[in-house]
């Protein structure tokens, strides 16, 4: 794709496409609240409306990753504020595991720090690590286990978010950061887009860090967050960016893709 095109992509076209979806996309989840059961007595009813509202879910993350694609032509840095990376870390975990356990996947969190504050712009690395944790979840078959990981390395931070899933081919890892530039690549659901893992990379090069993959087919795979070690030693005020998640579940949207129908019973969205 030429470099204007790919700019015009990014710029233009998806952010519109996601502009026209929230419209209805909000409509749906009115109707949604509406019409599901809250007695549980259907049990028929109370399932479509879970299949439905999953899709809800699963599309409005799809927006919230177009609306953001361009960010990945900006290479500006973020502005940052300091955040105790370990006790953030392990909430954004905790919220992931009784969802991860809808799929019968293990999420687990590891580390050998008790505290540590690093300048980050918190709701980009929330993004990052939400994205992260469900292509993880995503291709980790029940039973599996999904590991988030907090150390440090020199003058680095690593995130990393590890998994016993099936792993991604050699050839696959080769596109797997312009995939969606490249329609004749596209892989039926659950692979998506491909936004997820070049706005990763993005955010992660835009704390002045790096993002890389490992994986092995049958073994897993390893995504590692490396990021510079440092804070501002005079505190930084930052008003919290927007997040619009069309309804009142922001971790069940994030880790839609990687949910089962039965994640979206009216227990998990009241």
């Amino acid at each position: 794709m030429a470099q204007y095109e790919q700019e015009r992509l990014l710029n233009e076209i998806l952010p519109n496409v996601a502009s026209q979806l929230r419209g209805p996309l909000g409509n749906m989840h009115v109707a949604i609240q509406r019409m599901t059961p809250q007695d549980g007595t259907d049990e028929k009813a109370e399932r479509n409306m879970a299949i439905l509202a999953q899709s809800y879910y699963r599309t409005m993350r799809l927006v919230n990753n177009l609306s953001a694609a361009p960010m990945l032509l900006d290479t500006t840095p973020f502005l940052t504020a300091n955040v105790e990376l370990v006790a953030w870390l392990k909430g954004l975990v905790a919220q992931a595991q009784p969802l991860a356990e809808e799929a019968g996947v293990e999420v687990r969190f590891t580390s050998p720090l008790p505290h540590h504050s690093v300048a980050i712009h918190k709701e980009h690395m929330e993004r990052l690590v939400w994205n992260l944790l469900s292509n993880a979840m995503k291709f980790t078959p029940s039973g599996g286990t999904v590991t988030v990981s907090l150390r440090l390395s020199g003058q680095q931070v690593l995130l990393e978010v590890s998994d016993t899933g099936c792993g991604i081919s050699e050839e696959l890892q080769e596109t797997v950061f312009d995939r969606y530039l490249h329609p004749e690549r596209m892989d039926p659901q659950p692979h998506g887009l491909g936004l997820g893992l070049p706005l990763c990379r993005r955010i992660a090069e835009g704390h002045g860090g790096r993002l890389v993959l490992r994986s092995h087919v049958g073994e897993g795979t390893t995504v590692t967050v490396a990021l510079p070690d440092k804070k501002h030693l005079v505190a930084v005020v930052r008003e919290p960016g927007f997040h619009y998640a069309g309804g009142f579940q922001p971790v069940l949207m994030e880790l839609s893709d990687a949910l089962p129908y039965g994640a979206f019973r009216a227990r998990h969205i009241d």
